[in-house]
């Protein structure tokens, strides 16, 4: 069937849903499509989660003030998803996936270390994800007395997996479709959920929560920026390679950053009102973050909620298990980009059977993982960033797969310069709760910063650091490198010596 443009929405009036064929390549003039403002759509519908709710418990768990926990989550939130923006330019300067356009700057081969470490993300995050959804489900019917039990949770599992897998396996066009139906029904679920919750807040009890330390404040803001803009970050270009060259670089910064911002915002005031009005709520949410939010509810809406916790978190999920199949594919795999996404669904079912099962401290690890990958993956966006910044040209399309291209094949300085900004990052966080990540911290002690339980030790400081430490150091070292790259010649169109 011929694909008709659309002019309202830049999508095809009679295109036939199928397994996108798409991998690393670079998509073709004919079929980018679309303005900024469809960007809106996808990364709304991934980030409308009900989750959003359950961080102003985490973030009052820094013991921390309202009015602090909310500046954290506000400037957390907003400038995380403002970095998502800029990484997302890429995409429509170079209309290949994120982790590609990356090979701008770490080399053809050497950007398979960065993309091993967004592969891990997101098949994380994925896990995450479907974990929380098959709980919430569990706990929704065990109050409705329709189970609950381990039966209901394998169901739960394998509807969630099912729809995650499907969406990741069929790519962009299911994806787009299917992220517009979520933002529709999440939205307005959403609303009536905190319609009937509202009487639970007591703001007489929120505002008397006692303020925090500055650290305890910079650690809340560090760990809404790793939970939110910087799991995101290594994915940005991934939707945006479809848009026309022309596309308003200002406008994909926007709309990236509106879409994906604003139900975060809104969810984490109430999810803060919430958490503050009530210690048990403010404990329970720790072990189950979104079946914890039904106890307030009547039993009529059980139901209702149930599908606006799923449809939210296998939302983001999709998105995650369709970045991380191409994460993989740019680490080295070499199989079709559906198998891919497979492969990661199938690990993400694995992960989510321990999440579920096994385990019994869902936030403490949750917390030490969002942590240990946030630093080198603040470290891969800052150079990343930079990189981008300093390039004034487009990507040169066949040298992003051409070793011997003007980009190289194993540059040692932005390679160096990611190991030292994780290895800073790393001697600068803790993650107490996480017996298996107690070798962190180690730097503390040495700068006086007050040692693993000093004052310092939950700031997160290390996200930060190695966010700076790779921005400023390409900075300051990549721009003869770039300058000499834009000034070669157009690589030729043929495929020698291209690899995946």
């Amino acid at each position: 069937m011929a694909d008709t443009p659309d002019p309202q929405g830049g999508r095809s009036a009679n295109r036939q849903l199928q397994v996108e064929r798409h991998g690393l390549d670079v998509i073709g003039g004919a079929e980018r499509k679309g303005t900024p403002r469809t960007l809106f759509w996808p990364w709304f519908g991934a980030n409308v989660s009900i989750l959003g709710l359950s961080y102003g418990a985490f973030a009052l768990g820094f013991g921390i003030s309202f009015w602090q926990a909310l500046i954290a989550g506000v400037i957390g939130i907003v400038f995380s998803f403002l970095l998502c923006g800029f990484v997302a330019v890429a995409g429509k300067r170079g209309s290949a996936p994120t982790m590609v356009l990356s090979r701008a700057a770490y080399g053809v081969r050497g950007n398979r270390l960065p993309s091993v470490i967004s592969w891990l993300l997101t098949v994380g995050w994925e896990t995450a994800l479907c974990s929380l959804a098959t709980m919430a489900t569990a706990t929704v019917f065990g109050r409705l007395g329709w189970g609950g039990g381990t039966g209901t949770e394998i169901v739960a599992l394998v509807v969630v997996a099912t729809l995650t897998v499907v969406g990741g396996v069929m790519g962009y066009d299911v994806i787009m479709r299917l992220q517009t139906l979520i933002t529709v029904v999440t939205g307005v679920l959403t609303v009536v959920y905190i319609a009937l919750v509202v009487d639970h807040i007591h703001w007489s009890t929120v505002s008397a929560l006692p303020a925090g330390s500055a650290q305890e404040f910079i650690g809340a803001l560090v760990f809404m920026m790793t939970g939110f803009g910087l799991g995101w970050v290594n994915a940005a270009a991934d939707y945006s390679r479809y848009l026309p060259r022309t596309s308003s670089g200002r406008g994909v910064v926007g709309w990236t950053t509106f879409g994906a911002s604003v139900a975060p915002l809104l969810l984490l005031v109430f999810g803060l009102l919430l958490a503050g009005s009530s210690t048990d709520l403010n404990t329970a949410v720790a072990a189950d973050p979104i079946g914890a939010l039904t106890t307030l509810l009547p039993t009529w809406f059980l139901v209702p909620f149930a599908v606006v916790a799923v449809l939210g978190l296998v939302g983001g999920a999709v998105l995650d298990i369709y970045s991380s199949g191409l994460a993989l594919l740019s680490a080295g795999l070499r199989v079709p980009r559906y198998l891919a996404a497979l492969l990661d669904g199938v690990l993400m079912i694995a992960g989510s059977i321990y999440i579920v099962f096994v385990a019994d401290d869902f936030l403490g690890q949750f917390m030490g993982f969002l942590t240990t990958l946030g630093v080198p993956i603040a470290a891969w966006c800052g150079i990343m960033l930079a990189d981008l910044a300093l390039r004034r040209r487009d990507y040169d399309e066949g040298d992003l797969y051409r070793p011997r291209g003007r980009y190289g094949d194993v540059p040692l300085t932005p390679l160096l310069l990611t190991l030292s900004a994780t290895a800073l990052g790393w001697g600068l966080v803790t993650n107490a709760a996480a017996s298996w990540l107690e070798w962190q911290g180690y730097l503390l002690q040495p700068l006086g910063l007050g040692g693993k339980s000093g004052s310092w030790a939950y700031a997160n400081l290390g996200v930060l650091a190695a966010l700076a430490l790779g921005f400023l150091g390409t900075l300051a070292l990549g721009r003869g490198r770039i300058r000499a790259q834009e000034a070669a010649a157009p690589s030729p169109s043929a495929d020698e010596g291209a690899v995946a």
